[in-house]
């Protein structure tokens, strides 16, 4: 009964292209694209135009006592088309809040953001997110958790089957595409998920720390692979993490958030050659800069919280 519940919900939502928080492509733009070459990939992927532009950014939310909080304070931020930015910052500063805010999954209370040269109003077709929940369908093997947005779009099960098959090869999972996954580990999960974000070829992936609750090992591997992935295919990545090692190894750009006003406190260029050594001393050096700014952001937190005590 609650599978049957839950795929009626499923359904619903992808009629808005936003399934189990994934928002999903519903039509074809590969058809005569003109994108790089994917090895393994029989389709081509295009060169995307996704670039964002944030202007002004607020957004504040009601507390039940009649209070305000300010998740969002003034946010100004552009991202290249094809980049690959990391957004780093402690708990509670709004970087989630600002993903979904780009996702078109929550509004904002003022300010201007835009996808390409359209406005975001909603969620968009040319967008995928992968959340630190996998949301898999456990009713559904990994080869139809793959293909189901696809599914949605009424793609035939052939096609769509072969498009999936392409993507668990890409991400090292072609011999588990008939697993459920119960059957799977919690990186291999997240492989999963990562493979059904690209499977309706989106122009801009969002990831809202999609390997915070992996082991350390587990956590490099899929990082690794997730830049094979991006450098193949050109994706606009924007990636939440809390983790500063994680961000200087996978950004070409790392933007640090404050809170108390949630604000930007930094952003800066990692001008590292790939592949990225986490000993050498110019990776050392962007890491400590990176915790620089994150302390300093702490400590007028922490200064602001006893202020507003004492009065």
């Amino acid at each position: 009964m609650g599978h049957r519940v839950a795929r009626a919900a499923v359904h619903r939502l992808a009629g808005l292209g936003a399934v189990t928080g994934e928002v999903r492509v519903t039509n074809d733009k590969r058809k005569g694209s003109k994108g790089p070459r994917v090895p393994g990939f029989q389709g081509e992927l295009r060169v995307p135009n996704a670039g964002i532009r944030i202007e002004n950014l607020s957004k504040v939310f009601q507390g039940r006592d009649g209070g305000s909080v300010i998740a969002l304070d003034g946010i100004d931020l552009a991202i290249e088309p094809g980049s690959f930015t990391c957004l780093v910052g402690p708990t509670g500063c709004g970087k989630t809040t600002l993903l979904r805010i780009v996702a078109g999954l929550l509004a904002s209370s003022s300010g201007i953001v835009m996808v390409g040269e359209e406005p975001v109003a909603g969620p968009r077709q040319d967008t995928g997110m992968v959340f630190q929940q996998y949301s898999l369908f456990p009713w559904r093997n990994v080869l139809d958790n793959v293909a189901f947005g696809l599914e949605m779009r009424g793609t035939g099960k052939r096609e769509r089957h072969a498009r999936a098959k392409e993507l668990l090869g890409m991400v090292g999972l072609a011999r588990f595409a008939r697993s459920r996954p119960y059957e799977l580990s919690g990186g291999m999960q997240q492989r999963v998920a990562i493979a059904r974000s690209l499977a309706t070829d989106p122009d801009l992936l969002l990831m809202d720390e999609p390997f915070g609750a992996l082991d350390e090992r587990t956590r490099h591997r899929l990082q690794d692979e997730l830049l094979s992935v991006w450098e193949r295919t050109g994706k606009t990545v924007l990636f939440v993490t809390h983790n500063i090692d994680e961000a200087v190894y996978l950004g070409q750009r790392v933007v640090a958030m404050a809170d108390r006003p949630s604000r930007i406190a930094d952003d800066f260029p990692v001008d590292i050659r790939r592949p990225r050594d986490r000993v050498a001393p110019e990776f050392v050096e962007a890491l400590l800069r990176v915790r620089t700014v994150l302390e300093e952001v702490m400590k007028e937190s922490s200064k602001q919280i006893e202020t507003t005590k004492g009065g």
